[in-house]
């Protein structure tokens, strides 16, 4: 069985048992998440999709917190003697997939 869940803008196909790195989710690790914007649910070839998933969700458990590489965000303007160098790293937040209630 399968689901496919949106959270931080982004959609995943999640299956029971797996752990996946989503963006930052409140909670510590142990903690229990629901992800309620379930977009299709699937056991083998029958597949749900649409407005009949208004009651479905997928439990889930937060393992950690990491985060991702770093990124150099640089910014030059020509001629003007003006640079400007920054970086950033992503929060990810690392969860194992329980169960999928549809």
């Amino acid at each position: 069985m399968f689901a496919v869940i949106k959270t931080g803008g982004k959609q995943y196909k999640v299956a029971k048992g797996d752990v996946l790195e989503v963006e930052l989710v409140a909670g510590e690790a142990g903690a229990k998440v629901e992800f309620n914007q379930v977009l299709a649910v699937g056991n083998g070839g029958d597949v749900k999709v649409g407005k009949t998933l208004a009651s479905a969700k997928v439990i889930a458990e937060v393992v950690g917190l990491t985060r991702g590489p770093k990124l150099v965000v640089f910014k030059k303007r020509r001629r003007q003697n003006s640079r400007r160098k920054n970086g950033h790293r992503q929060r990810y937040t690392a969860v194992k997939i329980l169960e999928i209630a549809a």
